[in-house]
């Protein structure tokens, strides 16, 4: 079995226990609160490239002769 293959071989049973152990570790109430922090970052994320992307300037990939 090739080396780079080893991290995509995720199966239900993987998954399932990575569930079990977030569950374990933070508990039923704690979870809501950490995906909601989570959400809040990604959108803060994706709206800080949206914003960096709209300040480059607009080129043109013509060549000028």
């Amino acid at each position: 079995m090739n080396l780079l293959y080893i991290p995509l071989a995720i199966g239900p049973w993987q998954i399932a226990l990575l569930v079990v152990v977030v569950l374990l570790l933070f508990g039923g109430k704690k979870i809501p609160e950490l995906m909601r922090g989570l959400g809040s970052g990604i959108k803060e994320f994706k709206d800080a490239s949206k914003e960096e992307e709209e300040e480059k300037p607009k080129t043109d990939n013509k060549l000028e002769e």
